[in-house]
């Protein structure tokens, strides 16, 4: 199946619509009664068109609109109505700050913002308010307290569904939209602590889904089923829904993190995409039960991972552990299988990297996990492990209609046309990582003779978390410095689930830690959730050229700093 047919992701999805009006679509847990509801393709497809015709009487061709709100089924409506008017979509986190939103609204200009909730529209009106900017509508998901608002321009997204139920669009042919039109902003940190907005167009997330839809070729199910969870402001699970599109799948949006084991059983889905906290999460969680089990139950279960890891690594077994093993994959391996929803095929890892020991671990209970690697900046994903031929300790085979080169310094450089049209208003970034139509990724890495790529380092000074956000350690350290008690900080969390910092106070005065908890305190009020600094260490020693900690232009060798102080850094993770 090949999505290269399509000029935009509105016409992928209205045609894959005419195949399945009558088929469950968008499953969610309803906040007031409880109980599960189940809309249709076409029930999503009446929603759209009755959003995309409101709307546009409220924006034109290229304008912005921001949509802040958790999963559920009207973000994929909102996003694709927007889209079907030639607008562009800038997706926010949920957990922005005031001071984030009033960044991106200043950089943007969005003409609308579309928003879920109470306390989300209160915080963005806010932000907007702070920097004297007036949307032109606002239309939100639920029920608002609008005497804290006064604006003719306020909608209710159930008004408008009960009110433009038109059973085409009459206002514009979709053919007008190319594959190279920008489809949506989406914000990413920087290395100098501004967020930058990542442009992608409809053809490079369509190439992605195209890949993406190849690579997965191989599995036994023809028709999928998905639990989404991960934030679809993130340009993961941003594209893997239109992925969830063009295979036609069923769609189960989760209540919550705390939910996500009760949400599997009911949503039952064939591909989990997560990041790799949740891989994280799982494979302590596992070990930990196993280690309070006592006598058989325990033995087999350890007995199942060792099997499990010799097969997967290619080693024979003998006549009596292949029987072991037959045992296990009954009495272990379907059960841990069942719990997860009982249809599981694949697990997908993205958005930073995956630990091979977790990899390894799962492989070997029969949950094929296969790592993936990308950027916003390349729609996002470059490449994956392929089902049945997985590495562990690679990111897999390059997508197709992806081009991956090494350079000589081995920086990894992608090319297609998944790749973005360029950081909004910011050319000279842009031209800094674009060159030549080659994305400088700023990682470092190498292609095996098998074709599979393997990431072996970063160059550029971003922290990817478990949870496969991008933060700015600069913006961070910065704000730090800024307090006259903190003299250097250096921040640190890739791969891990919360920050920490290496903090070395100001000489002239003996901050105890107490003083330093308090300030750092007052700086986490102004930090994001994901930046927020929860714990520290006070170095006796500060950063310098004398003990080659800073370059000779006053930069911090972050390599050198991590290695020196590796087991203060690791002692913060430790699980007591």
């Amino acid at each position: 199946m090949s999505l290269e047919q399509y000029n935009n992701l509105p016409e992928l999805f209205f045609a894959k619509c005419k195949n399945n009006l009558k088929e469950g679509h968008l499953t969610f847990v309803d906040k007031n009664t409880h109980n599960k509801v189940t809309w249709k393709w076409e029930d999503t497809k009446n929603k759209v068109l009755a959003l995309s015709n409101f709307l546009n009487k409220k924006i034109n061709s290229g304008d912005r609109v921001m949509l802040v709100s958790e999963n559920r089924p009207e973000w994929l409506i909102s996003d694709l109505s927007i889209m079907i008017n030639g607008s562009i979509t800038v997706p926010n986190y949920t957990t922005y700050t005031s001071k984030d939103f009033e960044y991106v609204i200043k950089d943007c200009e969005p003409t609308g913002l579309i928003v879920s909730s109470q306390s989300l529209f209160q915080t963005i009106v806010q932000a907007a308010k702070n920097i004297n900017y007036k949307f032109n509508f606002i239309i939100h998901f639920d029920e608002l307290n609008k005497n804290l608002y006064d604006n003719a321009n306020l909608f209710s997204i159930n008004t408008i569904f009960n009110d433009y139920q038109i059973s085409e669009l009459s206002f514009l042919d979709l053919k007008q939209i190319q594959r190279k039109d920008p489809a949506c902003i989406i914000y990413t940190s920087g290395t100098e602590g501004n967020p930058k907005g990542v442009v992608l167009c409809h053809g490079g997330i369509l190439c992605n889904c195209d890949g993406a839809i190849d690579l997965l070729k191989e599995m036994k199910t023809n028709k999928h089923s998905f639990l989404t969870w991960l934030p679809l402001s993130h340009s993961y699970e941003h594209t893997i829904q239109f992925v969830q599109i063009a295979m036609e799948a069923k769609v189960f949006y989760a209540e919550s993190l705390e939910k996500l084991l009760v949400n599997l059983q009911d949503a039952k889905p064939t591909i989990m995409t997560a990041v790799p906290r949740f891989y994280n999460n799982l494979f302590h969680k596992m070990n930990m039960k196993a280690n309070k089990e006592t006598g058989l139950t325990k033995n087999i279960f350890f007995k199942t991972v060792e099997l499990g890891k010799k097969v997967f690594l290619g080693q024979k077994l003998t006549l009596v552990e292949k029987f072991i093993n037959f045992v296990c994959e009954n009495l272990v391996r379907k059960k841990i299988k069942k719990g997860l929803g009982g249809n599981i095929e694949a697990f997908v890892s993205g958005g930073g990297p995956l630990d091979p020991n977790v990899g390894l671990f799962l492989n070997s209970l029969g949950l094929q996990t296969l790592q993936g690697y990308g950027l916003t900046e390349t729609s996002p994903v470059v490449s994956c492990n392929p089902p049945f031929q997985v590495k562990i300790d690679t990111v897999g085979k390059v997508l197709k209609g992806v081009e991956v080169k090494i350079e000589e310094d081995g920086e990894i450089l992608v090319k297609g046309e998944n790749v973005m049209l360029g950081y909004w208003r910011k050319p000279e970034a842009t031209e800094k990582v674009l060159i030549n139509h080659w994305i400088h990724t700023g990682d470092i890495g190498e292609i095996d003779n098998d074709g599979y790529l393997k990431i072996t380092d970063r160059k550029k000074d971003i922290i990817v978390n478990a949870g496969g956000d991008n933060i700015s350690p600069a913006k961070i350290e910065n704000l730090l410095c800024l307090d006259p008690s903190i003299e250097q900080a250096m921040v640190y969390g890739d791969n891990k689930n919360y920050l920490v910092a290496l903090i070395y106070p100001n000489q002239e005065k003996k901050f105890n830690r107490d003083e330093i908890a308090n300030i750092i305190d007052k700086i986490n009020q102004q930090l994001s959730a994901i930046e927020k600094i929860k714990n520290f260490y006070l170095l006796d020693e500060g950063f310098t050229i004398e003990n080659n900690l800073l370059t000779p232009t006053m930069k911090l060798k972050r390599y050198l700093v991590k290695q020196k102080y590796l087991d203060v850094l690791n002692s913060f993770y430790k699980t007591k």
